[in-house]
């Protein structure tokens, strides 16, 4: 009797703890490492929102979903060269528009978020099982890749005739919400992998963002692709966060609460180690930026702030429980905040007192941090990881031409150890006629003649 009133009171405490860990866990918990984003970095993350939104209004000259307070004030309606509307696409894709914003000179095609009430969005998200497609040495989600043939199929022409109108200082961005986030995340690696049919574009002047991203690359393409997919997620999002194949959550039942719960519960008996191992395991693509706006046992949001990184472990990895789940998934929530946000980091930024508590900066440029992500991915042994010497990294303006395919390497793969002491050598010193060590530029310097 002493032994089942023990056992009980072990599961109880099991159980009670459990529930408070869970049920305290907020969504800054996942990124309260991560360094803060720069004003710069993030610059278009607040105007790409709104070239998303103006797929929901036809007419931009007299708007009805507006963002409030500022509307579309930085897009111009004549900018809008192309509009795919549901009786364009069908069944396939979700709809989109091209934009040619003159003003940051930019190329961009923007798809709208899933529609709840349409049939065809959800048979998108349906099409796929786990490991069914694979691409690129890694996994994807087959429905989303199949629509992001099918738009690329269609506006690959528009795209390159704009690409060579405008000139190559103009950049190529893809963006989308929700299903059009990973449809869009998809699309940049298509064109990153076959540059040749948009005249060879350097990957430099490709970018994407996924704004409240659908899981819908492995771990391996997620990091591997971090140079020009950037996804944004708002405080608790359950949409990145969901390890449950999205045909799963759209196709259950149960009510999205509910099954979120259970996933929940689920997840905390499953070990870590398993999910990471795992291939076919689907993630939120790219560079992550996350905008915190509340904190523990505080009621009401706080002033936004964003931090990013390109994280391979804990890489929102666990279902927040509270009642913005669903809310912060929302596209005019994230541009409304997102804005807020660069606004208080443009004013932190131009004031030149110390901050009242310092916060941790970032020491490396986003190249460095690429790199540092995937060395770690392969550190960790992430089924699949892409080698350093794989894989073509932004450098600076001045990069070497383009190749025909992201997937070709030059023949002397970079390094990504240490000089060694004899390459050291080498490089600085040369012997002279005696068999001496001297610095080079001093030979250079007694080679001059002075008259």
């Amino acid at each position: 009797m002493s032994v089942g009133c023990g056992l009980e009171c072990v599961v109880c405490l099991g159980c009670a703890r459990w529930a408070w860990k869970r049920l305290t866990y907020i969504g800054a918990y996942d990124s309260e490492s991560w360094p803060p984003a720069s004003p710069a970095d993030f610059e278009p993350v607040p105007r790409i929102c709104r070239v998303v939104l103006a797929n929901y209004d036809p007419d931009l000259s007299n708007p009805r979903f507006a963002p409030p307070g500022h509307g579309f004030f930085d897009i111009d309606p004549s900018g809008v060269v192309k509009r795919a509307t549901y009786a364009d696409v069908g069944t396939a894709c979700p709809p989109y528009l091209v934009y040619v914003d003159h003003a940051h000179k930019e190329i961009i095609l923007a798809i709208r978020g899933l529609n709840l009430v349409r049939n065809a969005d959800y048979k998108v998200l349906l099409d796929n099982k786990l490991g069914m497609q694979m691409f690129d040495g890694g996994y994807v989600h087959h429905g989303l890749l199949k629509a992001a043939k099918f738009i690329l199929e269609r506006e690959t022409e528009t795209l390159r005739g704009l690409l060579r109108e405008c000139g190559p200082e103009y950049k190529l961005v893809f963006a989308g919400h929700s299903l059009g986030s990973g449809i869009a995340a998809l699309m940049t690696v298509l064109v990153v992998n076959n540059r040749k049919e948009f005249d060879n574009i350097p990957r430099s002047r490709i970018k994407c963002y996924a704004l409240a991203p659908a899981r819908c690359m492995s771990l391996n393409l997620s990091v591997k692709y971090a140079d020009v997919i950037s996804s944004v997620v708002l405080q608790d999002d359950f949409l990145p966060r969901t390890p449950t194949p999205l045909e799963y959550i759209f196709g259950s039942i149960f009510c999205l609460p509910c099954l979120l719960f259970l996933i929940c519960l689920r997840d905390t008996f499953k070990q870590d180690k398993r999910k990471f191992k795992d291939p076919r395991r689907l993630y939120a693509p790219g560079r992550m930026y996350h905008i915190v706006e509340r904190k523990f046992c505080r009621c009401g949001r706080f002033p936004p702030e964003v931090r990013t990184a390109i994280p391979v472990e804990n890489r929102f990895e666990h279902i927040v429980l509270s009642c913005s789940t669903t809310s912060d998934h929302g596209i005019a929530w994230i541009e409304r905040e997102a804005q807020k946000a660069l606004e208080l980091m443009r004013e932190s930024e131009s004031a030149m007192t110390p901050p009242p508590q310092q916060k941790m900066e970032r020491m490396q440029s986003f190249e460095e941090e690429h790199k540092s992500a995937l060395q770690r991915a392969k550190t960790l042994d992430v089924p699949h990881a892409a080698d350093l010497s794989e894989v073509e990294i932004q450098e600076d303006a001045s990069t070497a031409p383009p190749s025909d395919t992201h997937s070709e390497t030059t023949t002397e793969p970079k390094s990504a150890g240490r000089t060694s002491w004899d390459e050291l050598v080498d490089k600085l010193f040369t012997r002279d006629e005696d068999g001496k060590l001297v610095v080079k530029k001093d030979v250079v310097a007694r080679d001059i003649v002075i008259e």
